[in-house]
């Protein structure tokens, strides 16, 4: 059980991560300065550098946040069409990716940020480095949700090693989203849009 001092702890970083996301909404990126975020949040600059080193650090936790969650609901969907029986031998691999991808949780500001955070990892090495290591810890977690599929699947067989097909899939995805962003889809579409494209690239990477 955590203690009082810890979940205060985790509850003030939790409302600044909120507060930031609200903050980048409204100014972007360079514009959500510390003042602003705190201001938001109804804290100190103490409280803020009590919890993270710097605004770069606050931003890459709160990338870190918008992959998790969309892993975890494409995981959280992957478990439940294996619990009803949906990842049978016979099923549809690319009607599946799309069932998977029109349910996650990405919307359009989950877009923008992390648009803004790739801008400012080309701008800055240090931060660039920092960012490829929280993407390569996604590409993993994706890698195994596809095991896991091709597994539950028995006739599946990918045609290259998971990481790399789970590098192409998220890579495709994320600029799909993009694309549907600047078209100026609402969340639902985006979703949409990405698990077409992703389910063509599925019929490339799977032998059934």
């Amino acid at each position: 059980m955590s203690s009082p001092a810890t979940r205060s702890r985790e509850n003030t970083k939790a409302r600044l991560l909120e507060a930031a996301a609200q903050v980048f909404a409204e100014v972007g990126l360079d514009g959500a300065s510390v003042e602003a975020v705190c201001e938001r949040a109804g804290f100190t600059r103490g409280a803020f550098y009590s919890n993270f080193d710097s605004k770069d650090e606050l931003f890459l936790t709160l990338a870190a946040g918008v992959a998790d969650a969309r892993v975890a609901a494409v995981r959280t969907r992957v478990e439940q069409m294996r619990a009803d029986g949906e990842l049978a031998d016979d099923c549809d691999p690319t009607d599946l990716v799309q069932q998977i991808m029109e349910l996650g949780s990405d919307d359009r500001l989950g877009v923008m940020l992390m648009s803004e955070i790739r801008i400012r990892a080309l701008r800055d090495p240090q931060f660039g480095e920092a960012y490829l290591a929280q993407e390569r810890e996604m590409v993993a977690s994706i890698a195994r949700i596809v095991e896991d599929i091709v597994e539950a699947a028995g006739t599946l067989r990918l045609r290259l090693p998971a990481t790399d097909a789970a590098r192409m899939l998220m890579i495709l995805w994320e600029g799909m989203t993009v694309r549907g962003a600047m078209a100026g889809r609402d969340d639902a579409a985006l979703r949409h849009s990405g698990g077409e494209e992703l389910g063509r690239l599925v019929e490339l990477l799977v032998e059934s």
